[in-house]
C-alpha cells in the first residue's frame, strides 16, 4: 500500500503557532505533525509515501518520500491536492490528512480491511469532542451507516443522531476503488471545474472536500465501507486544539484519547 499525505494547507486557524509554516509543520512534543505521520506509517510497514505540498513547499523536507505540488493550493481544496499526485493513483492507496496524529494500530486496522473504498471512523469520539471544544454540538458532521455501508457523510450542523461516529482523515482505496475514484472525479471535473457554484456540500468543485467526493462515489452506486476504530487519534485544526493537546500532554491526560 502507498500513502499519500495531503499537506498543501496554510493552516490559518493555527496562525498563532504556524506563522511562516505550512500547517503540517506544527511542532508537537518535539516533532512536527508530518514527521510523526511518516514515522507511524513506516512503523506500520508503509514505506511508499508521497507528500503533496502547496503553501511554503520548501519548508517540508522529509527524507525518503516523494513530493508533488498543488500549485493552485490557495484556490482549491483536498480533492485537487490529491489529484496533483494522480501519477501515484495506480495501486492500493491510503489517503491521509496532514493535520492529524494517529496510533499505529489504526493503520494496522486499515491494512486489514478488504474494502475497495474504506473510510476510517471513530465509534467513541464524544469524550474527545467535548474536551476539545466548549460548543461541541456546533462542530459535528453526519456519518450515517446502513447495513455496513456509509450512505451519507459530511453534512454539517446535522442532528447528533446522524453523528454517532466521526470521520477520521484516513481513507483506503483498493486498485478497484482507485479506478472508481478517478472515474467519478474526471466525470465531475469535466462538468463542473470551471463553474463557480456549489458542488454537493462544497463551495465549488474546485474547492471540493474529500467527504463530498466520497458522497459522489456513494451517489454513483459505489460501496463505501466504514473502517471502525475506537479513539487513538487527534486533530489539530485551530489554536485551541493545539493548546489543549499540549496541556493534556503535560498532565498525562492525553492517554484518554491517544497513546502518545
Amino acid at each position: 500500500m502507498k500513502a499519500i499525505i495531503l499537506a498543501a494547507g496554510m493552516g490559518t486557524r493555527l496562525a498563532k503557532y504556524t506563522e511562516g509554516l505550512p500547517k503540517c509543520m506544527l511542532n508537537f512534543s518535539g516533532k512536527t505533525l508530518i514527521e510523526r505521520q511518516v514515522e507511524t506509517l513506516r512503523k506500520a510497514g508503509i514505506n511508499d509515501i508521497t507528500i503533496v505540498k502547496g503553501y511554503m513547499p520548501d519548508k517540508i523536507n522529509i527524507k525518503g518520500v516523494k513530493y508533488y505540488l498543488n500549485e493552485d493550493f490557495a484556490d482549491t481544496n483536498m480533492v485537487e491536492t490529491l489529484f496533483a499526485a494522480e501519477n501515484e493513483l495506480n495501486d492500493e492507496i491510503l489517503v491521509c490528512y496532514a493535520d492529524i496524529l494517529y496510533e499505529e494500530r489504526i493503520i494496522q486496522k486499515i491494512l486489514q480491511s478488504k474494502a475497495d473504498i474504506g473510510v476510517t471512523v471513530d465509534d467513541d469520539y464524544w469524550d474527545y469532542w467535548k474536551a476539545r471544544m466548549d460548543n461541541y454540538k456546533d462542530d459535528v458532521e453526519s456519518l450515517v451507516i446502513n447495513n455496513g455501508r456509509i450512505v451519507e457523510l459530511g453534512e454539517t450542523h446535522c442532528s447528533l443522531d446522524k453523528a454517532k461516529v466521526r470521520y477520521v482523515g484516513l481513507i483506503k482505496f483498493s486498485k478497484k476503488g482507485i479506478e472508481a475514484l478517478k472515474k467519478v472525479y474526471h466525470e465531475n471535473r469535466k462538468k463542473y471545474y470551471d463553474k463557480n457554484e456549489p458542488w454537493l456540500r462544497s463551495k465549488s468543485f474546485k474547492k471540493a472536500y474529500m467527504t463530498c467526493m466520497l458522497q459522489a462515489l456513494i451517489n454513483n452506486g459505489y460501496e463505501v465501507e466504514p473502517i471502525i476504530v475506537t479513539r487513538g487519534w487527534m486533530e489539530f485544526d485551530n489554536n485551541e486544539d493545539y493548546e489543549k493537546a499540549n496541556s493534556w500532554l503535560e498532565d498525562g491526560s492525553i492517554k484518554r484519547f491517544i497513546k502518545f
